[in-house]
């Protein structure tokens, strides 16, 4: 697929984007072989290829969920100037 100037310049207007002539020329040059490689990319027969979510299918290592850290809950709610039932207790701010 080969784009001319006047398609360049149109794609170019409908971004926003300000292009002189010397640049439209070199996008067309840019955009069509991306758009020849999409095309040449396409006719590849991709019938039975399953699709991957990762070329590498690389498996994330992860490590155990241990816990680390003793359970200070009662110690940080003893700073806090009001509590109940476990949760603290903050001042309304959204009526």
């Amino acid at each position: 697929m080969s784009l001319e100037k006047q398609d360049v310049l149109k794609i170019a207007h409908l971004a926003r984007l300000s292009l002189n002539d010397n640049d439209a020329e070199q996008y067309q040059h840019s955009l069509t072989s991306v758009l020849d490689l999409v095309e040449q990319m396409q006719s590849v027969d991709t019938n039975g290829v399953e699709p991957l979510s990762h070329p590498l299918e690389a498996k994330q290592r992860l490590r155990d969920d241990v816990v680390t850290e003793e359970n200070r809950r009662e110690a940080f709610l003893a700073n806090a100037p009001q509590t109940e039932a476990g949760l603290f207790l903050v001042p309304k701010v959204i009526d």
